[in-house]
């Protein structure tokens, strides 16, 4: 009987991912089958989630957001308190890990400085100062609402991922934006950090927070992984983070340098030699997880566009004799769409109480219904009205003519279609990585949370041949449907 896999997330931030990796390294000392790590699930309310419906069985989360956000309790909320809570949920707090990450305010040195800004209150009197704040921390109850109603602050604030975030406040184009507290590029950047002086946020210790029956199935696992209680602290937790982001040092490696560190205590994290171990951009765009993530990648999108085409191929062909029915068909497979495909990923998650492959899937295939619907539509009715009554004068039936007479002549915009809807697959198929789901969006969404370019680029280029790639078959295929044909054009 094969081994059961202890399954690890994370969240899409630096930190997240630099633990989950140190947990997953942990715990591989105690178990016959390495853990899976599944890095960079999105925010609190899709990993949560996850760990819900049993997708992984673990992450690393911070008392303040299991006080607010997941229990909606008070910012005050004690830990025996959360793990009454949690256990009704079937979750459980784990070992602390010794640090606290909180969210704070910060803004350009010279600037706050200029404007005698040093606290959450003196941010108050000056309301024309641009604020750019993560989504998430927007829409948060311990976030931009309670905060701005407890300091009466006037400003409105624009939605910007955290890393790039970063890049604008060091231009210029934005005053304030939130941070973590251990974010490495506070000191980097020579931001200050506004003083909450009316205490409106709680603690985040950053604790383990995992699913109860994990200390059953993975006792010797569990057993390593409480090892780490109390043995990261704030300054080592920074030091771990600028490797990452400043050295773009890879996350397992800085996991392998703090567990192997002598000391294995608070400030051993910062590990040696993260000039030496970084990466260039040949590194990154031919890495080791290449090949995975284009295999991932591929099967996204031709698993997807296959299905959609045995959906929407008989579909389609049951339709087209049926003006206001297809009109209906075609206005709802138009609808999904409009759908953003965050918030598709979202809604499926939901439904199917899963991550990863089967809900990026499912989106992909709804996406491409409409391409391939709509032209086996338009295939059918570019067939002449002559041939197809031809086809009737030679005693043909219904099917015999669309077998042998319609869809022949209608293949090539068939086959349009099915090109269209595997492009559309193949950009789109770069957001499921927000959810685990992998390819080559995932290094993009590692990118996007280092803000790093470079692994930006080494995501988008590899999706980017894969498309040209695509383009270069069906230009091929549609060449020798041509020339069976005897068109020449």
């Amino acid at each position: 009987m094969a081994a059961e896999t202890l399954r690890i997330g994370s969240k899409r931030f630096t930190e997240s991912y630099i633990l989950a990796e140190v947990l997953a390294q942990k715990a591989a000392t105690a178990l016959a089958e390495p853990p899976q790590v599944r890095q960079g699930l999105g925010n609190t309310a899709i990993v949560y989630e996850a760990l819900r419906s049993g997708a992984i069985d673990l992450y690393v989360e911070y008392t303040g957001t299991i006080a607010l956000e997941i229990l909606k309790g008070q910012p005050q909320m004690s830990r025996q308190d959360m793990q009454s809570a949690l256990a009704a949920l079937g979750l459980g707090l784990g070992p602390a890990m010794g640090f606290n990450d909180g969210y704070a305010l910060a803004m350009r040195e010279a600037k706050a400085q200029r404007l005698g800004i040093q606290t959450l209150s003196d941010l108050a009197r000056h309301p024309g100062l641009k604020l750019g704040l993560s989504n998430e921390f927007i829409g948060r109850a311990d976030g931009w609402n309670g905060l701005s109603e407890r300091y009466g602050l006037k400003q409105k604030p624009t939605g910007l991922d955290h890393g790039l975030a970063y890049d604008a406040i060091a231009a210029g184009q934005i005053d304030v934006m939130d941070i973590y507290t251990t974010d490495a590029k506070i000191d980097h950047l020579g931001l200050r950090v506004l003083r909450d002086n009316l205490g409106f946020f709680p603690r985040y210790d950053a604790v383990v927070l995992y699913r109860l029956d994990v200390a059953q199935r993975f006792p010797k696992a569990w057993a390593a992984i409480t090892e780490l209680e109390g043995r990261i602290d704030e300054p080592a937790m920074i030091a771990m983070n600028a490797r990452a982001e400043l050295n773009s040092v890879a996350f397992d490696v800085i996991a392998k340098d703090f567990l192997a560190s002598a000391r294995a205590g608070p400030s051993a994290a910062a590990g040696t030699g993260a000039a030496a171990q970084e990466r260039g951009f040949a590194d990154k765009l031919f890495g080791p997880d290449l090949v995975r993530l284009a295999r991932q990648h591929l099967l996204l999108v031709v698993a997807s566009v296959g299905l959609a085409t045995l959906i929407a191929l008989p579909l389609g062909i049951a339709v087209f004799r049926m003006p206001r029915v297809r009109a209906l068909v075609l206005g709802l497979t138009g609808l999904l769409q409009t759908i953003p495909s965050l918030a598709m990923l979202a809604i499926l998650i939901w439904l199917l109480r899963s991550i990863g492959t089967v809900p990026a899937l499912v989106a992909l295939t709804l996406y491409a219904l409409l391409p391939i619907m709509r032209n086996t539509v338009t295939g059918l009715a570019e067939v002449p009205n002559g041939l197809r009554d031809a086809g009737t004068a030679l005693g043909m039936t219904r099917s015999q003519s669309l077998r042998l007479v319609q869809l022949p002549l209608a293949l090539p915009t068939l086959v349009a279609g099915v090109r269209t809807a595997t492009t559309i697959a193949i950009g789109t198929a770069t957001i499921a990585a927000f959810i685990g789901a992998g390819g080559f969006g995932e290094r993009i969404v590692t990118g996007l949370a280092l803000n790093d370019t470079q692994l930006l680029l080494a995501g988008a280029l590899p999706a980017a041949v894969l498309a040209l790639l695509s383009e270069a078959l069906f230009e091929a295929v549609e060449w020798w449907m041509r020339r069976r044909s005897g068109r020449t054009d």
